[in-house]
């Protein structure tokens, strides 16, 4: 679940038993390999889990430490084999002190060790009483001093001694086969004798005395090349170092081959708050971990983590539960997700844990840049997994302007000597490294979804329209006064009383009314003031007229009828137009005579005309150049026609009138449509829908490609999700194929767009959400189509 720029994850709560760590690391590897069968990439387990948050004094316990980093190689050697990144919490003895960490593991080695840096000690918490607070820098752990060493947890493959290698036999030479040089080590070399010599193809005593060599050189030495000489503190030389360590602000260097925790217990493991784990062959994916206590600070740790480059935020929490504490937490993880415009995977310590005095309930979180995934049940355990939009956030934070780039104030730019504040950042891969595959811009291959798998992820078919009524109708309020607010500024600035435009009967101009009646009373101008002009020509039906005058007296503004008939008929005689040619001269020369009328009448009354065309027409350049495209202001500028169909419906909802209210409900019922050609049985013959395509999809394709950018066949595979049901795979292509030739061919209508007010995300004004050339090339957007339609039809 990688491509598209889909990333596959999980927040899983094992059922534990406190203290037995065996138990736990079984049954972290159990679920671990679950995650794994449903192809999640990247799977977060809870703080401690290993033990038990709940395990107080008993992690003074050696036994207890040893058991934990015993099941920590028990997990590790589980993802051996599985495509998957994990994040496993135990506590973890370092240098005399106890750290609270969350592990990452991946393929059957420990890539990091992130300690968490805030410790509560009010309430009912008593960390400070075990733990100490994390190192932000980070240190070189031998991986020795974690299988073994003080705790003596498993060993090491003979052969392949860790941590120091020595020889007191002169002249003995220690091969690298016997001992395998690992990048990003720290430590230090030395030997008894100054200028004893160690070289990346042997190591050799050589010395006639013990020769101690500590996994390469000091970390903090940058600018290393290949054949550099290092002095180590006793003046020994180490020479034919070529690798250099990734990190910002300081550089471990070493010979080249093996990674940060090398295979075999061969290596050493970053341990420090400070470590990005990045996704080679997915550079959407760059991973950072905080624990449970460091977001509910007022500075978290992944607000650098961030800034630093992360795209996703790990945290191993154990929150216990009390009244109201989940609603809290559930603002806290979104809040968090938004403000970093990143995911955040929070998983949370469940059953299992002892309730000698709390209750941990298990309630994990997967969000999405302040949009929540997946949410678990309360008061058990179990797993959540949901589909993550790397792209989306990638997309999101290169359009923020004021989100900071790496190497800004206090934060380093990974890889960059010098840098006030740096990180560490250990590459791991998943899945196949093929950079199309990774970066999501494979064409999809069959109906809908592009032959796929499911996404684990709501994919809302109606993106600008919110589902929860209550929701819904707050939108819809807010959008009627941003409307109104709009349109009474302009009326006020410029001292008109008289608001003037057309009524056909239809959803825009029915809605434009709504928000000019608004707007007036919002000044208290007289609705009499408001002038709506019914203009019947070739194409008006009788339901659309008598609609639009049974508005106009309901509300109580002016009524004004203008037949155009004569007027266009005389227009088609002065320049040799056919009248029985129903060309687009037949069309548009009806549409540009209505908004002569609707300006002279302005004039003529010292009125303002109010425009009714809306965001999805101009985004389809379904408008006539200098017709309906043109007016004074230009209310529904940023009104989808899915949203418009809403508002009103809200309006009709809730104006209290019964009257009012059903030729509302008569208006929503009527088929969408210029009215330009004459009807067939007094019915309306032109459906707009029939012939652009539906308006639902087309508003769909304007989301995700203006607010996102996502390429062609991302959109399309997401159409599919959201619309699999009702359109097939050729359907949904025909109209993308119709939705970005038009969006290309018509910007020249958008670049000279008369003023309106922005009410959503997403806009088409040439004076702020869209600047785009007139000229522009949709070549690219419509070959990745075609090959989208070669793969649906199999050639």
């Amino acid at each position: 679940m990688m491509n598209d720029g889909f990333l596959r994850v999980a927040a899983a709560t094992p059922k534990i038993k406190v203290a037995d760590t065996v138990y736990n690391a079984a049954a972290v590897s159990d679920m671990l390999r679950e995650a794994a069968a449903q192809q999640v990439k990247v799977a977060v387990f809870p703080e401690l889990c290993l033990t038990g948050y709940t395990c107080q004094d008993l992690f003074l316990q050696s036994a207890l430490l040893r058991g934990a980093l015993a099941g920590l190689w028990t997990v590790a050697e589980a993802s051996r084999g599985l495509d998957i990144l994990a994040f496993v919490g135990l506590p973890f003895p370092w240098r005399g002190k106890l750290f609270n960490v969350a592990a990452a593991v991946q393929d059957g080695r420990v890539l990091g060790l992130v300690p968490k840096t805030w410790l509560p000690n009010y309430g009912e918490f008593y960390e400070a009483r075990h733990f100490c607070p994390g190192n932000r820098d980070v240190v070189w752990v031998p991986e020795v001093e974690i299988r073994g060493g003080a705790y003596g947890v498993g060993g090491t493959k003979a052969g392949k001694g860790v941590g120091y290698v020595s020889s007191s036999q002169a002249g003995h030479s220690i091969t690298r086969e016997a001992w395998r040089y690992q990048p990003l080590c720290g430590g230090y070399a030395s030997s008894s004798q100054a200028g004893h010599s160690i070289t990346q193809d042997d190591v050799s005593a050589g010395c006639g005395e013990t020769g101690i060599l500590e996994c390469g050189v000091p970390v903090g030495i940058g600018g290393m090349t290949n054949g550099s000489t290092v002095t180590a503190a006793c003046g020994t030389g180490v020479t034919g170092c070529a690798s250099t360590a990734r990190g910002g602000g300081r550089t471990s260097s070493a010979p080249s081959g093996g990674g940060a925790s090398g295979h075999d217990g061969d290596g050493v493991i970053p341990f420090g708050t400070d470590i990005l784990f990045a996704c080679e062959g997915f550079p959407l994916l760059t991973v950072a971990a905080e624990l449970c206590e460091d977001v509910w600070v007022p500075s978290p740790p992944s607000i650098r983590h961030a800034l630093a480059g992360a795209s996703l935020i790990v945290n191993c929490s154990a929150s216990d539960e009390m009244v109201g504490k989940d609603s809290y937490r559930q603002s806290l993880i979104l809040g968090q997700s938004a403000r970093l415009v990143s995911g955040y995977i929070y998983t949370n310590a469940g059953a299992g844990e002892s309730t000698q005095d709390l209750v941990f309930s298990g309630h994990n979180i997967i969000a999405e840049n302040g949009t929540m995934l997946a949410e678990s049940p309360r008061m058990g355990s179990g797993m959540i997994v949901a589909d993550m939009d790397m792209e989306r956030i990638g997309a999101e934070r290169r359009r923020m302007t004021t989100y900071p780039a790496w190497g800004g104030a206090g934060v380093g730019y990974p890889g960059e000597v010098g840098a006030e504040r740096g990180y560490v950042t250990v590459p791991f891969a998943l899945g196949a490294k093929a950079p199309a595959a990774a970066m999501g811009f494979r064409a999809a291959t069959a109906t809908g979804g592009g032959g796929q798998p499911a996404l684990k992820r709501f994919i809302d078919p109606m993106p600008f329209v919110p589902a929860d009524a209550a929701t819904k109708s707050k939108r819809c309020e807010e959008i009627l006064m941003i409307q109104s607010m709009g349109l009474a500024k302009r009326l006020e600035h410029t001292g008109i009383r008289h608001s003037v435009l057309g009524i056909s009967g239809g959803l825009d101009s029915t809605l434009a009314l709504l928000v000019t009646v608004k707007a007036s009373d919002r000044l208290g101008i007289g609705r009499e003031n408001v002038h709506a002009v019914t203009m019947p020509c070739f194409g008006t039906t009788d339901r659309t007229y008598d609609n639009a005058c049974k508005l106009s007296r309901k509300l109580g503004v002016t009524l004004h009828e203008v037949d155009i008939k004569e007027a266009v008929t005389l227009h088609f005689r002065d320049i040799g137009q056919d009248a029985a040619n129903h060309d687009v001269t037949y069309e548009n020369s009806q549409a540009r005579e209505r908004t002569q009328v609707l300006m002279d009448l302005a004039n003529k009354l010292n009125g303002l005309v109010v425009g009714t065309g809306d965001m999805s027409e101009l985004a389809l350049g379904w408008a006539t150049y200098n017709g309906d495209h043109m007016s004074m202001y230009g209310v529904n500028v940023s009104v989808p026609k899915t949203l418009v169909r809403h508002l009103v419906r809200h309006f009709a909802d809730t104006c209290g009138e019964a009257e009012l209210s059903a030729t509302l409900t008569d208006v929503l019922e009527t088929p969408v449509s210029p009215e330009l050609l004459p009807p067939e049985g007094g019915v309306i013959s032109q459906k707009t829908e029939d012939l652009v395509g539906p308006y639902e999809l087309h508003d769909f394709f304007l989301y995700y490609v203006l607010r996102f950018g996502f390429s062609p066949s991302k959109v399309f595979r997401l159409a599919g999700a959201a619309w699999g049901e009702q359109y097939d795979g050729a359907t949904i292509l025909k109209w993308l194929k119709v939705f970005y030739r038009r969006f290309f061919s018509q910007q020249f209508k958008r670049s000279c767009l008369p003023d309106g007010p922005k009410v959503g995300s997403v806009a088409l004004s040439p004076r702020g959400d869209l600047r785009m050339p007139s000229d522009a090339s949709a070549a690219l957007w419509l070959e990745e189509l075609e090959r989208i339609h070669d793969n649906l039809n199999g050639e």
